[in-house]
C-alpha cells in the first residue's frame, strides 16, 4: 500500500466539528504467535469526546493503541481517522504528524531542561533540536507555551528543571508536551498510576478540559478515577468489545459482571 502524502492526508481529515467521528476501528484483528490479541475489534470515537477504555490485562488495550498509532500492523480490518484518512497506510511519524498523540504510562521528559524548555522542544514545528536552541520564540509560540502551562497547572514551575518535579507533575508535563504537537486525538495510557489523591483529582480536571477541543481516549485500571471522568466507557475482553455505555450501565451489565466479577 502506498503511504499517502501528508498534505493529501490532512485534506482527508475533513473539517472536524464536535460530535463528528474522529476515529473508526473496524473489524481489526491482530495475532502474535497464534494468540489473538485483537479479535474483530470495532468501535468509534467522536471529536470532543472523553472515552475510557477498560479491560483486564491481555484484553487488547495496548495492542489497540499500537495499531492506531502505527506501531503494529493488523492482520485484517480498517482504521480510519477523520473522514477518510487510512491510518494503516501510514507509518508512526506520519500518524503523529497528522494529529494522533500517545502518552505512555512512564513519563519521559528532558530532566535537565526547565518545564518551559520541555514544552518548547516538543512544539510542532519544522525546527530541529539545534535550531530550537538558537532561535527565538515568537509571541504566538510563547503564548501557546503559557496557555499549555496553565492547562497542566505548572505555570509557577516554568523555570524549574523537569527532573525534580513530582511523579504527577512529570505526567502533566508530558501531557503538555503532547498538546504542543497539536493532536486532534490523544491516547493516554494509565495516567494516574502512582499518583497522590490530589494529583489524581488534578489529572481528571486536565483531561476533562482537554476533551473540549480534542478527542481523548483514556486507558486505565483505576475504577474510581474512571467514574470521576467517564461519560462513555468501552470494555474490552479477549480482543473485542464486551460492552459499551455509561459507567452505571457497565457496572450493571450482566456480561461484564460475569467476566470481571465472576458472577
Amino acid at each position: 500500500m502506498v503511504k499517502l502524502l501528508k498534505h493529501e492526508n490532512e485534506q482527508n481529515i475533513g473539517d472536524l466539528k464536535k460530535g463528528d467521528r474522529i476515529l473508526l476501528v473496524d473489524g481489526v484483528s491482530v495475532s502474535f504467535d497464534g494468540f489473538k490479541a485483537l479479535n474483530n475489534l470495532s468501535f468509534s470515537i467522536n471529536y470532543g469526546e472523553l472515552r475510557c477504555i477498560i479491560g483486564a490485562n491481555g484484553a487488547g488495550k495496548s495492542t489497540m493503541m499500537d495499531v492506531v498509532t502505527g506501531k503494529t500492523k493488523p492482520d485484517e480490518g480498517h482504521v480510519t481517522f477523520g473522514e477518510a484518512v487510512d491510518l494503516l497506510a501510514m507509518d508512526e511519524p506520519s500518524i503523529a504528524h497528522i494529529g494522533v498523540g500517545r502518552k505512555f504510562q512512564k513519563p519521559t521528559v528532558f530532566a535537565n531542561n526547565s518545564v518551559f524548555e520541555n514544552l518548547e522542544l516538543a512544539m510542532k514545528d519544522d525546527k530541529r533540536f539545534f535550531k530550537t536552541l538558537f532561535s527565538k520564540l515568537n509571541g504566538e509560540q510563547k503564548d501557546k507555551i503559557e496557555e499549555t502551562m496553565k492547562l497542566i497547572g505548572l505555570q509557577e514551575l516554568a523555570k524549574q528543571d523537569a527532573g525534580i518535579l513530582s511523579h504527577g507533575q512529570k505526567q502533566w508535563l508530558e501531557i503538555g508536551m503532547l498538546i504542543m504537537q497539536e493532536p486532534k486525538l490523544l491516547l493516554v495510557d494509565e495516567p494516574v498510576a502512582g499518583m497522590t489523591p490530589q494529583e489524581v483529582e488534578n489529572t481528571a480536571e486536565i483531561l476533562t478540559n482537554l476533551a473540549k477541543d480534542n478527542a481523548v481516549v483514556v486507558v486505565e485500571h483505576d475504577m474510581e478515577f474512571i467514574r470521576s471522568i467517564a461519560k462513555k466507557v468501552t470494555v474490552l475482553h479477549e480482543g473485542s468489545v464486551l460492552a459499551e455505555g455509561s459507567m452505571d450501565a457497565i457496572q450493571n451489565n450482566e456480561k461484564v459482571r460475569k467476566v470481571y466479577l465472576g458472577e
